[in-house]
């Protein structure tokens, strides 16, 4: 399967999804943003691959949206929503493994919302967030009103949406938005040495973790409970968890299959 707009490869369980628009800042046009949900469709199907990094090429992670396609005769941006980003966020959210986020430059509407969407974020120190929505009137989208306030708090998340601040990545790792901030020199290494470590691990037990996240989101305790118990029920019923007790019991380093 050939791509045009992002650049996609797998190599040792790892699938490594590149937007590639550099001479656009990586802003979504049409086109790029189904290469991207492809891509994560292929994630999702392929067994071989256990994590999942997502970066941009060039000086910015992504810019957002290509405003030149939005304001096109007969566009609408509810369409986009439906047809690109939101897709692109579900499939992000509901992927049984894990996504790494390596934000190497300007993450900017679209763009910063998809990057907060992702399992793990480690940002650049020149990168920053800038929920630039309102300096053309729009809302947030790319479920930024869902994602950033469970991560800010609700004061944070609507002073950023409507004054658009440049969030630096120091701040965001200091507000609890990103995993980590790191030197631009050790982004890329840093992200392929963190996804390499998650592909190694137990990843059924990575995606069951993430399904009890996102269940945990519109859930009561009790309610919070009970998944729990279905989820760790489906653990310990799994080839990693046989396999990491063994490991234990022998004294050496267990051999995960994500099965």
């Amino acid at each position: 399967m050939s791509y045009s707009k992002i650049l996609f490869s797998v190599a040792d369980g790892i699938a490594t999804i590149a937007l590639n628009r550099p001479d656009k800042l990586n802003s979504f046009d049409r086109e790029m943003s189904l290469e991207v949900i492809r891509a994560l469709d292929t994630c999702a199907e392929d067994n071989a691959i256990r994590a999942v990094l997502l970066t941009g090429e060039g000086r910015a992670f992504s810019a957002g949206q290509d405003l030149a396609e939005a304001i096109a005769p007969g566009t609408k941006l509810e369409d986009i929503l439906t047809t690109q980003y939101n897709p692109i966020v579900r499939r992000i959210r509901k992927l049984p493994k894990p996504v790494v986020c390596a934000v190497n430059g300007v993450a900017a509407g679209a763009g910063a919302n998809i990057a907060l969407a992702c399992d793990l974020t480690l940002a650049a120190e020149n990168a920053n967030f800038i929920q630039s929505f309102i300096n053309i009137g729009l809302i947030p989208d790319s479920g930024g009103t869902f994602t950033l306030p469970r991560l800010v708090g609700l004061q944070q998340a609507f002073g950023q949406m409507i004054l658009a601040p440049k969030v630096s990545a120091k701040e965001a790792e200091a507000k609890g938005m990103i995993w980590r901030c790191v030197p631009d020199s050790e982004l890329r290494n840093e992200a392929e040495s963190l996804v390499a470590r998650l592909a190694q691990m137990p990843t059924k037990a990575i995606a069951l973790t993430k399904e009890a996240l996102n269940r945990s989101e519109n859930n009561t305790l009790d309610g919070q409970l009970d998944v729990e118990n279905e989820l760790q029920s489906l653990a310990g019923r799994s080839y990693d968890y046989n396999e990491g007790v063994k490991a234990f019991l022998e004294k050496r380093k267990p051999v995960y299959r994500g099965e």
